[in-house]
């Protein structure tokens, strides 16, 4: 076995555990034996059984989902845009999703699977809008970006002025802004998890063309590649996969920009790897963080995103810092 497979199966163990934690540990625990009787009790009866069905277990599997999901839009976004500060919370994605979900909200209270397949929708529009833009306005990294951060605020403007015009719209305005998997429901997550699981197949099944176009447009061209048709696919299946994160995590940050600047740091040389070890990392690092939320100031418990953007913020500074150096490297 050698080391990068030794990495995968080391952080799946990581990620069992993390799971294991998270559906015993809270401000009521449960000890494994409690859970192995509630997966039993079909009915449901037992005070452990409906914290297990009803709290524990959607909230574990919403981490796992978002986590993974955020990770591997990340991952796409920086190979496709070649910009290893491209996100979905940094560009644009995360907002553009957040406001074609609130709206759905508003207009359509209650209805899950209109809120996902807006949040979908929002994502790819922002998505799009920051290539054009970039490409309008010269599609270097740094305009790439900047772009973002411009969609980003445009965004996050818009649903300001819906909460502020239609404040019965969303009761939870702040935590959807801030991000969590305490209100999630299973309903929440069958309507998300086939999004999910496109978005992620399709990285899979196109695998090889996703790391010609990290080479670069020029190189992929002269290898008979189609960049802008194989751009445009995974752009949508970047959008598909934050997009649907956000339909029932909300705004979190920073995973879509930690996990994979994590997997390359840990991953030698072997492409094929990235796409599982990145979402495996993510979903790892949601889990805990949200751990974090639950336990560290129990029985208060913080929105997972906070500690997401905690932990994330520092991260992003560094790569700033890292690139600044590397500039400065090259121009000498």
């Amino acid at each position: 076995m050698n080391r990068n497979r030794a990495l995968l199966l080391a952080l799946l163990g990581v990620l069992l555990l993390a799971v294991l934690m998270n559906l015993c540990l809270g401000a009521s625990g449960l000890s494994p034996s409690e859970i192995l009787s509630a997966l039993g009790d079909t009915a449901r009866e037992s005070t452990a059984a409906r914290i297990f069905w009803y709290v524990r277990l959607p909230r574990t599997l919403a981490a796992i989902l978002a986590g993974a999901s955020l990770a591997a839009a990340g991952l796409l976004l920086q190979a496709v845009l070649r910009n290893p500060l491209a996100a979905p919370s940094v560009i644009g994605i995360n907002s553009g999703a957040g406001l074609c979900a609130l709206i759905c909200m508003a207009v359509f209270p209650g209805l899950s699977r209109l809120t996902s397949l807006a949040a979908f929708l929002g994502a790819c529009a922002a998505a799009f809008a920051v290539y054009l833009l970039a490409r309008l306005t010269g599609a270097s990294r740094a305009t790439i970006v900047l772009a973002g951060v411009a969609v980003n605020s445009i965004f996050g403007a818009c649903m300001d002025a819906i909460v502020t015009l239609i404040p019965e719209a969303v009761v939870s305005r702040s935590a959807f802004s801030i991000g969590g998997f305490s209100t999630t429901t299973m309903q929440q997550l069958r309507f998300a998890a086939p999004l999910c699981a496109l978005g992620f197949l399709t990285a899979l099944v196109f695998g090889r063309e996703l790391q010609l176009m990290a080479l670069g447009d020029d190189v992929a061209h002269s290898l008979g590649l189609r960049v802008e048709r194989f751009r445009a696919l995974f752009l949508v299946a970047a959008a598909m996969l934050a997009g649907a994160a956000v339909s029932f995590a909300g705004l979190l940050s920073f995973v879509g920009l930690v996990a994979p600047h994590m997997t390359r740091i840990l991953l030698k040389n072997d492409a094929q790897l990235q796409l599982p070890i990145a979402a495996a990392f993510g979903a790892a690092l949601c889990l805990i963080c949200d751990l974090i939320a639950r336990v560290a100031f129990a029985p208060f418990e913080l929105p997972v995103g906070i500690v997401l953007s905690i932990v994330g913020a520092p991260f992003f500074l560094y790569l700033l810092l890292i690139r600044k150096k590397r500039s400065r490297h090259d121009a000498t």
